[in-house]
C-alpha cells in the first residue's frame, strides 16, 4: 500500500472530496471531475485519492515545467513508493519532413537529453518492478515505444549467491545491448577490473558493481561513479535493455523478412505508377537501413520499422507508455482543459507529415504505424480516470457524466486576488511603478505577453531600469525551465515574464503580482478560461493582485473577472463562517531531483548581482582556480561541480551580456 508522508493535516472539505471520488470509483463509475481552485490542495487529495485506491497511477501534465512541479511533490508525498517522470527526452527535435512545393527534404535532427532517457527508462522500470507506482507524464506517453513484453522479457534478475561464471554475465550484458569499455564508465556501458565487473544501466542514476568469488556472484552494490565509494548494497537487481528498441536478434530477423517484403511491394507500386526515382530513392534509403540492422541491430530511424519489430498488424495501435500499466490503474489529467486537447491533436499532424514521407519515397508504408494513439485509442486504454481542473471544460463534465466533485475552499483561508483592470497610454511605463514596491516587499511578480519576441524585449528592457528579472518560453530546455522557476522562487530574480508556460498550477506562493499585457486581445491566450488560470498564480500570497492592460472590457475579460468575484465571495463567506483568518501559502523549495548530481552544481549560492559584468567575470575566474586546484588534488567530484557552475555563469554572462 502507498505510504502518504505530509507535515499537512487534511482539512474537512479536502477530505469530503476524496471520500466522494474514492467511494464513486469504487462503485464503478469509470470517470470523474475535480474542480479545485487554485491554492484548494488539489495536489495533496491527488495523493490522498491515490493511496486509497492503492493502484498504479499515471498523472498527465499539459507541459514539462508543470510536470516537474508535480513531479517534485509526489515525491514528498510518497518518498519510499516509486515516483517516476516521462516526458520527450529531446532537448532538440526537427522530425523528419518533406516540402513536395520546395522538393525540400529535412532530416531529422535531435538532441537527446540523457538525464530525461534515464528517467524515461526508470519510469517504466519501475511499473514493470511494483504496483506502487507513481508516474507523471507528458502528452510523450501516447507516441510509440518498445513492446513491454520484450522489455521485461529481456531482463535479466541476478541476487547474491548466484552460480555464474564472469563470462558468462558479460555475455548476458552484450545480449542487452552495452557495450565494454575500459576507460571511464558511462551510462550504457560495462567494464572488467579481475573478479569485479562494473555495470552502468541506462535506467540507473549510479553504477552497479558485481564481485565474483570464483563461480559464486558474492556481492552486489550500487557506487559513485566519481569517487567509487560504495553507496547501497543489494541483495538482488534486475537489468533491463539499454533502451526501448533494443531487440533480441531473433525478432530483428523476423522483422527483416517482412521489411524486405514490404520494400518488393511498395518498389512494384511506384514502378507500375512510372515513378523510377521513388523507387530508387526508397530502396537506397530501406537497404541502408536492413544493412544497418542485420549489422549492428539498431539503425537511426528504427522507430520507423517499430511495426515490423513489434510484431504488429497494418493500423494496430503501437506500444506506449500506457501499454505498461497493469489492469485496473487511476488516470489523473492534471489542467484537464489544456491536456485533453493536446491529447486529441497529437494523431493528425504527425499523420500529415508521415504521409508526405511515404509518398514520395522517404519511407515505406508501416513506417506510418509508428504514430502516437488517436483519441479514440487513448480512451480504450484508459481505466479510472480523474479529470482535474479549475476550469474544466464541457468535455470533461459531459465525459464524465456530470460526476463533478468541487474543491473550492483553500485551506489558508485565502481569496483569490483583486483583480484591477487598467488602461494606460503606456502600459510598460505603467507597469514600472506597480512592480517597484512589490519587490520592495521581497515579493515576486510574473509577467504574461503575447509573443516570445515580446517577452524577450521586455526583458531586455526591465534589466536596462535595474530589474532582475527573466523570460521563459516552449524554446528553453525542459530541465533548464525547472531551475528557472526555482531561482525565482529563491529570489535570484524578482519578475518573470512568459507566454502560457505561466498559466497552470505552479505554485508559486511568493508571487504577490501578476500582470496580463493585452489582456483585451481575445484568443487562446486570452480567453476567459486563460485569464483564470492566469490569476491564480497570484492567488497563493496574501497580498495577491491581478493587472489587466486592456482599452476595453471585452467579453473574455468580463467572463474571467465575474467568475473570479464569484469564487472570492465563496471564499470569504466560507472564512466567516468557519472563524479563518487568511494566511500566506509556504512551500519549501526543492530542486527537481533532490539526490541528482547535476542539480548540486555548489555549496554556495549564485552572485545576486547580474548587472555587472565585471562582477561576473571574475567569479568565473575564482571558479576556475578553484576548479584546477581541486583537480590537482585528486577531488575530481568538487571539480566536476565546479566545471558545470562555471558552465552556468559563462552562459549567464553570453545571454544577459
Amino acid at each position: 500500500m502507498f505510504n502518504l508522508v505530509s507535515p499537512y493535516r487534511i482539512t474537512a472539505a479536502q477530505k469530503a472530496a476524496v471520500d466522494e471520488i474514492v467511494s464513486k470509483f469504487k462503485e464503478g463509475c469509470p470517470k470523474q471531475v475535480l474542480l479545485g481552485v487554485t491554492g484548494s490542495g488539489k495536489t495533496f487529495a491527488m495523493a490522498h485519492i491515490i493511496r486509497a485506491l492503492d493502484v498504479p497511477t499515471l498523472v498527465l501534465s499539459p507541459n514539462k515545467t508543470l510536470a516537474a512541479q508535480l513531479f517534485q511533490e509526489f515525491k514528498g508525498f510518497f518518498p519510499s513508493d516509486r515516483v517516476g517522470y516521462f516526458i520527450s527526452y529531446y532537448d532538440y527535435y526537427q522530425p523528419e519532413a518533406f516540402v513536395p512545393q520546395r522538393n525540400l527534404y529535412i532530416a531529422k535532427e535531435v538532441s537527446i537529453n540523457p538525464e530525461l532517457e534515464r528517467l524515461r527508462l526508470d519510469a517504466t522500470r519501475n511499473l514493470l518492478e511494483s504496483r506502487q507506482t507513481v508516474l507523471v507524464a507528458s502528452v510523450s506517453s501516447i507516441y510509440s515505444i518498445g513492446s513491454p513484453a520484450d522489455f521485461s522479457e529481456q531482463k535479466i534478475t541476478l541476487a547474491q549467491g548466484d552460480s555464474l561464471s564472469r563470462d558468462d554475465l558479460l555475455n548476458q550484458f552484450v545480449t542487452l545491448g552495452y557495450n565494454r569499455t575500459h576507460d571511464l564508465l558511462e551510462s550504457g556501458k560495462f567494464r572488467v577490473r579481475g573478479q569485479m565487473v562494473e555495470l552502468f544501466p541506462t535506467s540507473e542514476e549510479n553504477p552497479l558493481r558485481f564481485v565474483f568469488s570464483g563461480s559464486i556472484l558474492k556481492q552486489i552494490g550500487f557506487f559513485d561513479p566519481l569517487t567509487a565509494e560504495c553507496l547501497e548494497d543489494r541483495k538482488q537487481v534486475n537489468v533491463f535493455p539499454i533502451n526501448y528498441f533494443f531487440y533480441r536478434q531473433s525478432r530483428i530477423d523476423e522483422a527483416l523478412v517482412k521489411i524486405r517484403t514490404e520494400l518488393e511491394e511498395r518498389l512494384l507500386f511506384f514502378q507500375s505508377q512510372a515513378k523510377p526515382d521513388l523507387a530508387e530513392r526508397l530502396r537506397q534509403r530501406t537497404l541502408f537501413d536492413i544493412e544497418m540492422l542485420e549489422q549492428f541491430g539498431h539503425c537511426p530511424g528504427i522507430e520507423n520499422y517499430s511495426r515490423h519489430l513489434t510484431d504488429r498488424q497494418q493500423g494496430e495501435a503501437p506500444y506506449t507508455l500506457l501499454s505498461f500499466f497493469p489492469s485496473g490503474y487511476l488516470t489523473i489529467i492534471d489542467e484537464s482543459h489544456v491536456t485533453v486537447p493536446q491529447l486529441n491533436g497529437m494523431y493528425a499532424g504527425d499523420r500529415s507529415r508521415k504521409n508526405k514521407l511515404v509518398e514520395y519515397g522517404f519511407r515505406l508504408p508501416s513506417a506510418l504505424d509508428n504514430r502516437p494513439l488517436n483519441f479514440a485509442e487513448i480512451q480504450e486504454r484508459l481505466q479510472k480516470v480523474l479529470y482535474v481542473s479549475a476550469t474544466p471544460s464541457e468535455f470533461e463534465v459531459a465525459d464524465a457524466r456530470g460526476q463533478v466533485t468541487s474543491l473550492l475552499v483553500r485551506p489558508t483561508g485565502l481569496i483569490d486576488p483583486q483583480v484591477i483592470v487598467k488602461k494606460a497610454d503606456d502600459p510598460v511605463q505603467d507597469m514600472l511603478g506597480e512592480i517597484e514596491p512589490v519587490i520592495k516587499g521581497k515579493n515576486r511578480v510574473l509577467i504574461t505577453t503575447l509573443t516570445k519576441k515580446m517577452s524577450e524585449k521586455l526583458a531586455d528592457f526591465l534589466i536596462l531600469k535595474g530589474i532582475r528579472c527573466a523570460y521563459l518560453h516552449s524554446e528553453i530546455k525542459a530541465l533548464d525551465r525547472v531551475k528557472i522557476i526555482r531561482k525565482l522562487r529563491q529570489g535570484e530574480f524578482d519578475v518573470l515574464i512568459g507566454i502560457n508556460l505561466l498559466r497552470e498550477g505552479l505554485d508559486l506562493p511568493e508571487v504577490a503580482l501578476v500582470v496580463i499585457l493585452d489582456a483585451d486581445k481575445e484568443g487562446f491566450l486570452r480567453s476567459a478560461t486563460a485569464l483564470i488560470q492566469t490569476f491564480g498564480r497570484a492567488a497563493r500570497n496574501i497580498d495577491g493582485k491581478v493587472i489587466l492592460y486592456a482599452d476595453s472590457m471585452v467579453k473574455s475579460v468580463q467572463k474571467a473577472i465575474a467568475e473570479a468575484e464569484r469564487r472570492r465571495n465563496y471564499q470569504i463567506e466560507y472564512n466567516r463562517n468557519h472563524s479563518i483568518s487568511p494566511v500566506s501559502v509556504r512551500s519549501p523549495i526543492k530542486d527537481f531531483h533532490d539526490d541528482d548530481y547535476w542539480l548540486k552544481k555548489s555549496e554556495e549560492p549564485l552572485p545576486a548581482n547580474f548587472k555587472n559584468r565585471e562582477t561576473l567575470e571574475k567569479e568565473i575566474e575564482k571558479l576556475t582556480a578553484t576548479m584546477k586546484k581541486k583537480a590537482a588534488g585528486l577531488d575530481f567530484k568538487s571539480a566536476a561541480q565546479l566545471r558545470d557552475r562555471i558552465k552556468l555563469l559563462k552562459n549567464m554572462l553570453i545571454e544577459m551580456f
